[in-house]
């Protein structure tokens, strides 16, 4: 299935009429084009989970009211969304050899996922290996493909296993997620390092040999000082947040903001954590018991994936959810170029990972941004920058970086 740029008129015609967008401010054709002249990449999807979904394709549009996914080709296509980081995401688990090496193995399946759906749809979907490589592929008319890692616990004691997943493909990679683990503090959990571990120092290192972005979000504050202060190249929170407009461990203060500016780094705005949201005890309740029964680490049969669904659209209709809008999100964006600048911020929305907001449902709605981004007086130049432009400038300096730690000449 191919969907080149010439072909879209009538999918963004199909964009501007879904729901979400009926009670929003829509692009015109004029700022519609654009973000159509943009390279647009995310720097956080959690899509590879929807590959091994059974009976799922990403060829085939969905819906987040059906199934509760929001990313596949013809809804990057109708959002404009050329492609980005595609999240080799493991759920932090015990750190004993045993759940380490399952944990790798887990790691390991992912990635093939990813590398399957590419060969499987060679016209739709492209590996990309170099921040150079971006821009033709979306010029091709097909979806750019890079790797990332959430949570390097498949790692376990050994850094140098991050050369592997190198080699197919990953350009970003985190150090914990939730839990703290053998590489660093989490935002989320009690400390144990004082921020990066004696593990994580040497981790770091092996991202810059390699030409790896080291990525701070879910990590502590004090990891993210080690890291500004350690690493050679600079850094990304691939999906994180604004402390000064939402105060949550899993956003960062402005002084970070600055210093990871002043390193050259970027901050990728999420559409979690944007305000503080109370919700029913019975949904969180009702929520937890739906997390016992159908375990995320789990592969679902048919069966097992329809009762899932039921059950979590019955508490929804139950306990209805509590959430942000499109505004709290632009809050945080506008919040994090106000303090970093235009070169220091992008977009990673935490896509089939959390992400989504009303407004802001799926990735057919991601021309709202560019058209908020316009309206709050940036130009094409700044929309590009923050859609791409920002984040392959950190790409090319890691590159550039493993270059000369290996004693090669970097490519023009």
């Amino acid at each position: 299935m191919r969907f080149p740029r010439p072909a879209i008129a009538a999918l963004v015609a199909m964009s501007l009429a879904s729901p979400a967008l009926a009670d929003a401010p829509l692009p015109t054709k004029a700022e519609r084009a654009v973000h159509e002249r943009a390279l647009t990449l995310d720097t956080h999807l959690d899509t590879p989970a929807s590959l091994v979904l059974p009976g799922w394709s990403i060829t085939q549009r969905h819906s987040v009211a059906a199934d509760r996914t929001q990313v596949d080709v013809p809804r990057m296509v109708a959002g404009g969304l050329d492609g980005g980081f595609w999240a080799i995401y493991t759920p932090q688990g015990p750190l004993d050899p045993a759940s380490t090496r399952a944990a790798r193995d887990y790691a390991f399946r992912r990635a093939v996922a990813i590398h399957d759906m590419v060969a499987a749809h060679p016209d739709a979907f492209a590996l990309a290996d170099k921040a150079a490589d971006a821009a033709p592929i979306a010029v091709s008319g097909r979806r750019v493909v890079y790797l990332s890692i959430e949570n390097a616990w498949p790692l376990g004691d050994d850094p140098t296993l991050l050369q592997s997943f190198y080699a197919l493909g990953v350009r970003i990679s985190g150090f914990a997620h939730f839990k703290t683990n053998q590489f660093a503090d989490s935002s989320t959990d009690a400390a144990k390092w004082d921020g990066l571990s004696p593990a994580g120092v040497q981790l770091l290192a092996e991202m810059n040999r390699l030409g790896v972005v080291p990525d701070l979000s879910h990590s502590s504050d004090a990891a993210l000082d080690d890291a500004l202060r350690l690493s050679k190249a600079p850094i990304i929170l691939s999906h994180s947040g604004c402390k000064a407009v939402y105060d949550h461990p899993r956003n960062i203060d402005d002084a970070h903001l600055r210093a990871l500016a002043a390193q050259g780094g970027v901050i990728q705005i999420n559409s979690v954590y944007v305000k503080k949201l109370e919700q029913s005890p019975q949904r969180k309740a009702a929520l937890d018991a739906l997390e016992q029964r159908f375990p995320e680490d789990r592969v679902l049969t048919v069966a097992e994936r329809a009762d899932y669904l039921a059950a979590r659209q019955k508490i929804d209709r139950e306990w209805p959810e509590q959430r942000a809008g499109f505004d709290d999100v632009m809050a945080k964006l506008l919040h994090a170029l106000k303090v970093a600048g235009v070169d220091h911020v992008g977009i990673g929305l935490d896509w089939d990972g959390g992400g989504g907001v009303s407004g802001l449902e799926d990735v057919a709605d991601l021309p709202r941004l560019t058209t908020a981004l316009l309206r709050a007086g940036y130009s094409e130049a700044d929309v590009a920058k923050i859609w791409s432009g920002n984040v392959l400038r950190v790409l090319a300096a890691a590159e550039a970086e493993a270059a000369k730690e290996q004693g090669a000449p970097h490519p023009l």
